[in-house]
This record gives structure tokens, sequence and C-alpha cells, in this order.
């Protein structure tokens, strides 16, 4: 058995962990109906108050939250604390419209600190790890939420944000970073300009990354631990419920243990709310039983995944989910078929002459779908030779014609013409998003 931070919790017996949830879930219901008005409303509304939650079982009676309640009654309306008791407010990374805001209190900052230390304890990480974050600081739960994660744990942080390529590699090389923390993208990035940096890799000391905030696919992940040498684990977080810290991958990595006594998961049906069944794939589903501030009720995550029970090798009783498949609003419908990014990014991180860089524009022409990828060719593999760049393109689009079942457009790029991300990767524009039917 691996390193645990808190066996009592992380260990505890599915009928023990089912008890302390219902406890939980009965006190947090109660905090939101009689602090907080939109969700007493919103309960009235169901026909549903405290008294009516007696154990678990009866969380299917509460009314489901949204991205959009929280922009309705944003900034202040779901907090269930009195503004006085809140000592941290974060949001989302959005630059556009309201921003989502999460209020938290010093003991929400205590557990969020606590479920980010048990993520880091699970890489196999401790007091005498010097981690450099590179989520971003600031509104974004990325960096902040890292970092706190580090100081509980006792280890050294080195807060670098996102940005300034050399002097990361530099930091990273010179003070013997151990851990990094940053999307997966920006991993990347990282590893392209170490590369380029001529510092030889034998003289970093650099072993685990923790990554995370964005969709990443198995062969992308292969190709992180190769390019930096690393292990690289997923950590799971969302502004809304708590950032980095609500799940994490042990050493055996099938699925990522979720936080459950912090976190109730379930999984319900995208289009008709229902739960699934065991093991069935639909949407992410949170209930945060302990949080203060800002608790949140059934909030849909949008996330697309699925729950695993079995206990796990590591010993951690606590459920795993499985790898995100990917975003209910990250799916786009072309030409009447369901396409999702991490299925365009699965074939080209598998396909060994492309680098795990793209950008797919999709637009309407003539009352018709378009897809359009473009995939960075590995430098070795960019050639002015046409014919065998024309037989390159046809093998790819071939590949995506399989997996995707539309025929997409492909156009191959040089290397390093695309643009990189030093946060979340943005790699979809949909045209017909911003023109009339």
């Amino acid at each position: 058995m691996g390193k645990i931070w808190n066996e009592t919790k992380e260990c505890m017996s599915r009928d023990d962990m089912r008890r302390l949830q219902s406890e939980r879930l009965k006190k947090v219901v109660e905090r939101v109906y009689y602090n907080c008005e939109p969700y007493r409303k919103r309960m009235q509304e169901a026909g549903v108050s405290p008294a009516d939650i007696k154990s678990l079982d009866d969380i299917v009676k509460l009314p489901f939250t949204s991205k959009k309640d929280l922009r309705d009654y944003y900034p202040f309306g779901l907090l269930s604390s009195p503004m006085s008791e809140i000592v941290r407010i974060q949001g989302s990374s959005g630059t556009t419209g309201k921003p989502i805001v999460a209020g938290y209190t010093r003991r929400d900052i205590e557990i969020w600190g606590e479920v980010g230390a048990r993520c880091l304890t699970a890489y196999g990480l401790g007091k005498n790890d010097i981690v450099q974050v590179s989520y971003g600081y600031g509104l974004f739960t990325g960096g902040l939420g890292a970092h706190g994660a580090v100081e509980t744990l006792g280890g050294t942080v080195l807060p670098m944000s996102a940005g300034n390529t050399e002097k990361q590699i530099l930091m990273m090389h010179d003070l013997g970073v151990t851990a990094l923390a940053c999307t997966p993208s920006y991993a990347l990035y990282l590893a392209e300009g170490l590369a380029a940096s001529g510092l030889p890799r034998e003289e970093f000391k650099l072993r685990v990354g923790a990554f995370g905030a964005e969709p990443w696919t198995e062969q992308m992940r292969r190709d992180i631990e190769n390019k930096l040498g690393i292990k690289a684990y997923d950590i799971y977080g969302l502004t809304e419920i708590m950032g980095p810290g609500v799940g994490y991958e042990c050493e055996f990595q099938h699925g990522t243990h979720i936080c459950e006594d912090h976190f109730y998961p379930e999984i319900v049906d995208p289009v008709t709310s229902e739960p699934v069944a065991p093991g069935e794939k639909g949407e992410l589903v949170f209930t945060t039983l302990t949080k203060e501030g800002m608790p949140l009720i059934r909030f849909r995550t949008r996330d697309l995944t699925r729950l695993i029970y079995d206990k796990c090798e590591c010993g951690r009783t606590a459920v795993r989910m499985d790898k995100i498949m990917g975003r209910c609003d990250d799916m786009m419908i072309i030409r009447g078929v369901n396409v999702f990014p991490s299925q365009v990014e699965a074939v080209i991180c598998e396909t060994e002459e492309f680098e795990p860089h793209f950008f797919i524009t999709v637009d309407r022409v003539n009352n018709s779908d378009t897809m359009e990828i473009k995939v960075e060719v590995k430098e070795q593999y960019y050639t002015d030779d046409i014919r065998g760049m024309l037989k390159l393109r046809e093998s790819l689009a071939h590949k995506l014609h399989s997996v995707l079942g539309i025929h997409p457009d492909v156009k191959l790029v040089e290397p390093r013409s695309l643009e990189r991300s030093q946060g979340k990767a943005k790699r979809v524009l949909d045209k017909r998003k911003f023109t009339n039917d």
C-alpha cells in the first residue's frame, strides 16, 4: 500500500462512509435552507423541507443547481455564511459575461488544503518535495488551490504561476524542483521549452506532475511523461465546488478517487436528469457535504464520466470516477453526430507522426456542417514531399473518420505553428454560434 494522508477517511468502509455522508447531507441541507433564500425557495417549490432528508437515499428529492444559478444570483446570492465569515473569494477564469464566484470560510480553506494534501500524498510526494505551481494565480482556483495543498502537506511551494517559460525552466533546474502542477497543455509547452533550453535532462530532479483543469487523454499522458521524464497524475477540481483536490489518482491510476466525505457524487442522464444504473456513464453531479461559505446541492458539472465503487489496489475505498470523456457543453453535433474534442486528441496522440497540438474549426456552409482540423506534424516527419504529406494526411483523415463517424477536413501544418496555451487549452472554434441559421 502506498502512502495515505488520511487513512481514516480514505479507507473508510462503504457502510461507514454512507452513514457519514447521510449525517453531513442533513446538516448541509439545513444550512442552505435556513441561510440561503434561493435554496429555500427552490426547495419549497419542489415540496421538500430539511425534515424530509433523513438519509442519503433522499438526495433525489432535492432540486439540481446549475452554473446558470450561480450567474443569476451573482455575486453573493448563494452564500450560506455572512460576509464577515468569508475569508476568500475564488472565481472562474472566463473572460466574457458574468464570472462564477464562490466564497470560502476559514474552515473551507482548511478542508481544501487537507483534500489537496491527500492528492499529493497519493502521488508519492512529501515534506522533502519542492512543488512548482504553474497554474494561474488569482481568481482561478488552480494556483492557490495547489499552493494550499503543498503547504498543508508540509512541502516547499514554488508559486510560479503561468507564463515566462524561460524562467520557469531556470527555476525548475536551479531549485531542484521535484513536482510540477499545471494544465497538461502547459506541461507540453514547458517540455518544448525544456528541450530547447539546452539544459541536460539528467540535471533536473523533476519526477511527478499534477495536471488538471482540462480533459486530457491517456495518449497525452504518455507524451508528457516521455518528454518530461516524469510520472503524470490527474488532479480534479472545479471552480464551483472546490478547485484542485476534489479528486485524484493514486499510484495505480485506475480512476480518480473522489474525496467523497466532502463531495458526494452522482451520475445522471444529461438529458432526462434521472440517475443512471451503477457503472453507466452520464453527467457528474456533486453535493458539497461540508462547505460553509457557498455549499452547492446537486450541482451539475456537465462533465461526462462513470463511477467505480470497487476497492482500489492502493487500499483506498473512496469511489473512483473514470477519465472525463468530455463535457456536455463541449459536445459538438456535426451532421447529426456527437463529436468530442477528446476523441480527436486521442487519435492524434496515438499517431507517431503528429504533435499533440491541434485546432478544430466548425462552420456551416450552404446549410451543411463543416469540420476542419489543423494538426501539427512532428519536425522529423514534416517535408516538402507533397506526395508523402498527402499520404500522411489521408491516413489521419481515415483514422479520424473511423472514430468520429464523419469526414473532417484535415490540414497538416508545420511544427510550432499553432498557438500554445499557458492555461486551459483553446482547441475549438464553432463559428455556427455566431451565425443565424
